[in-house]
């Protein structure tokens, strides 16, 4: 199982080693050729509007559309989330606009209002750690996203089939598991 991390800015060395503990083979994507071997795909956190046009700019919107509808999964953490919805609050324009979701940037406040707080999310047994920072939310879902995560009401992880979306970065802890719930995806995929 090979999962690729959107190399292009944000918490790429991180997600690496999260995948790997996670039983994966890692490896960063600079390239769209490199999508080609991947059974899935990370686009990580970082700034949403930098990536977005480093996407533009490096010719991977429709190779990542593509990916998509081939049912190959993307996880997007914090601005990875941004990257993927279909809509962004007070926003005409997305960027791949691939998830049923409504996101909202910056929903949790600037950089001096982050916080880490203990998770509880569908799937996993324990609550997880959660790394917020200026982290955006999920304002709505579509019919077939399931919620998976709320923190005060908040939707804060969704997942719509093969797309899985987090406002935190779970890369910036010790627990993998969400890691590890992403894999399981990726080998359902497979199979």
């Amino acid at each position: 199982m090979k999962i690729g991390v959107l190399a292009l800015q944000g918490a790429v060395a991180e997600h690496l080693s999260m995948m790997e503990r996670a039983g994966a083979e890692a490896v960063p994507v600079k390239r769209t050729d490199e999508l080609a071997d991947l059974d899935g795909l990370i686009i990580p956190g970082g700034e949403s509007t930098t990536i977005g046009k480093l996407i533009r700019t490096y010719g991977f919107t429709e190779p990542l559309r593509s990916f998509s509808q081939e049912r190959r999964p993307i996880f997007g953490t914090c601005a990875g989330l941004i990257i993927l919805a279909k809509e962004i609050a007070g926003q005409a324009d997305t960027h791949l606009g691939l998830m049923d979701i409504r996101a909202a940037r910056n929903a949790f406040g600037r950089q001096r209002e982050s916080f880490e707080t203990d998770l509880a999310v569908k799937g996993i047994d324990d609550p997880i750690r959660a790394v917020f920072i200026r982290a955006p939310l999920i304002e709505q879902v579509g019919e077939g996203v399931e919620v998976l995560a709320t923190h005060r009401e908040d939707i804060v992880a969704a997942r719509e089939e093969h797309l899985l979306a987090a406002s935190f970065h779970p890369e910036l802890t010790e627990d993998h598991r969400l890691h590890v719930y992403f894999a399981d995806m990726v080998r359902q995929y497979r199979a």
